[in-house]
């Protein structure tokens, strides 16, 4: 009796195993799965296995050549006592916000003027593009001919108007670098803030502005209670990529200045690069490269929140 009770629990333990797989293959709950599996295997590949391994290195004294042994926090007390860290973290959050704002600002105003109608609209579309298509090294060596102080456009212009005698030196004086490389990064961001922010106003309903022109609303009431509201969530998604990928700017910054005149203009990522790489000492520049990761997580917090928030205003339900 023991014999066929054992004989019937594998019997139902085998089907019961099989049911499992079957579903697994057949169910189309778990199509998304499969799907999302190859990329997720490639981000814990290319992403996730080297943001540990940086982490952990950043408590080592990993130098090129050997693998280091563990020394705890020493690596971040050291950093906080530099003062080349610090004026780099403290430009980073500078060049983030500042680039950032002027980006959304001006990517704003041409995605309102794009979506009404201009003459030659989509030639002017795709000229808007160019900036963002361009290679970055491309760029910076463009901005490094107009930036130059011999043979500086710029310069020339100004003498020619007589608005000034000389040259000016924009990446030898720390503060006229500092202005000329955020200057870059706003000509190279805003496309991609203007393009997507026009492809959320195409999305808005015109029988808003039509009934919101009835009741006698002023184009910037329209603006304040329709526009706005509705590229809320658009507004926070385009806005979180613009600060994370301004944030890590890296070509732009070392193809231009190097971090110069005298680590004027270095980011958190250029300045771990030089440290890491080309100082060699690989533990510090994975500190400094690991000190960016709390910064990136918060702009991406306040984004989910302020995405949450808005959702529950309107009646949403947060899942």
């Amino acid at each position: 009796m023991s014999d066929i009770t054992a004989g019937t629990l594998r019997v139902q333990s085998s089907v019961r195993e099989v049911s499992f797989w079957d579903r697994l293959r057949t169910n189309r709950e778990w199509l998304g799965f499969w799907f999302m599996l190859p990329a997720a295997g490639f981000l814990l590949l290319f992403l996730a296995y080297p943001l540990g391994l940086g982490i952990w290195m950043s408590f080592t004294d990993a130098r090129i050549g050997r693998s280091g042994s563990f020394i705890g926090l020493e690596n971040y007390e050291w950093l906080l006592d530099d003062r080349s860290f610090v004026n780099a973290t403290l430009f980073t959050i500078t060049y983030t916000v500042v680039a950032s704002v002027f980006k959304f600002a001006i990517g704003l105003y041409l995605a309102i003027l794009l979506n009404r109608y201009i003459p030659f609209r989509a030639i002017v579309r795709a000229v808007i593009l160019i900036p963002f298509i361009v290679p970055t090294v491309l760029s910076a060596i463009a901005f490094w001919w107009i930036f130059d102080p011999q043979f500086s456009i710029i310069s020339w212009s100004l003498r020619k108007l007589g608005l000034m005698t000389g040259n000016i030196d924009f990446l030898g004086v720390p503060l006229h670098a500092q202005a000329s490389v955020i200057f870059a990064n706003i000509w190279r961001g805003v496309p991609f803030i203007a393009i997507t922010l026009l492809a959320g106003l195409q999305t808005v309903p015109p029988s808003l502005y039509e009934a919101a022109t009835l009741d006698g609303a002023s184009p910037w009431q329209m603006f304040r209670h329709i526009t706005y509201p509705l590229l809320t969530p658009i507004i926070a998604v385009v806005m979180t990529f613009s600060v994370l990928f301004t944030f890590t700017d890296f070509q732009l910054i070392w193809a231009l200045t190097r971090g110069g005149p005298v680590n004027a203009t270095h980011l958190m990522a250029t300045l771990s690069y030089q440290r890491g790489i080309l100082g060699g000492r690989l533990g510090e520049g994975a500190a400094i490269a690991t000190a960016m990761v709390p910064f990136l997580l918060a702009a991406i917090m306040i984004s989910w929140f302020g995405l949450q928030r808005r959702k529950w205003q309107h009646g949403g339900r947060d899942d």
